[in-house]
């Protein structure tokens, strides 16, 4: 089977040659090149303004400034004002005796929390996240737990003392790519 060429079949055909440069070559050549004396003319042209403009430089006089002796003045110094013999305001001496009293409320204790990290079927599944929890350097319990829907393991970190601390936590845990845990408060 022959080869063929698809890089030149793909290819748009050159043009037809003019009667001109099949006769010889003769044709007409580019602007630029038929009119080097143009080229020539610009040239010097450049030339000429360029040195002229040194020589008229160079022809100005210098222009040395004279030194001015200035007079240096000394500004007085800037003193205080006179120290006034009485305080004219009263409330500084008030404030020196004054006494602020502020109750502060107490605050309430917050509700001890936990953070639920999944809920499983299988005990080994349950495992398999709680090592993945302890990577992160959370401690965790499988709990299993029997409802009305069967049995399930629970992957439970705390009890925390606050919802913040297992906030933090559970944060902690997205930044792991762990998503599924869950804050809840102890009952």
């Amino acid at each position: 089977m022959p080869q063929r060429d698809y890089v030149r079949a793909s290819r748009p055909k050159a043009p037809a040659k003019k009667a001109g440069a099949a006769r010889g070559g003769r044709g007409k050549a580019p602007a630029a090149a038929s009119k080097p004396w143009l080229l020539i003319a610009l040239t010097l042209l450049t030339l000429s303004v360029f040195i002229y403009g040194l020589w008229f430089l160079r022809q100005q006089p210098v222009v040395t400034p004279e030194p001015v002796a200035t007079p240096v003045k000394v500004a007085p110094k800037d003193e205080l004002p006179p120290k006034p013999q009485a305080e004219p305001y009263q409330y500084i001496k008030e404030l020196e005796n004054k006494e602020i009293t502020v109750e502060v409320p107490q605050q309430q204790r917050s509700v001890p929390a936990v953070l639920q990290c999944g809920s499983f079927r299988q005990q080994n599944q349950a495992e398999q996240m709680k090592a993945q929890i302890a990577f992160a350097g959370i401690a965790t319990d499988v709990r299993r737990t029997e409802g009305s829907n069967g049995v399930w393991f629970r992957v439970v970190a705390g009890p925390y003392e606050s919802r913040r601390a297992a906030t933090a936590d559970m944060n902690r845990l997205r930044q792991m790519g762990i998503n599924t845990c869950q804050v809840r408060n102890v009952t």
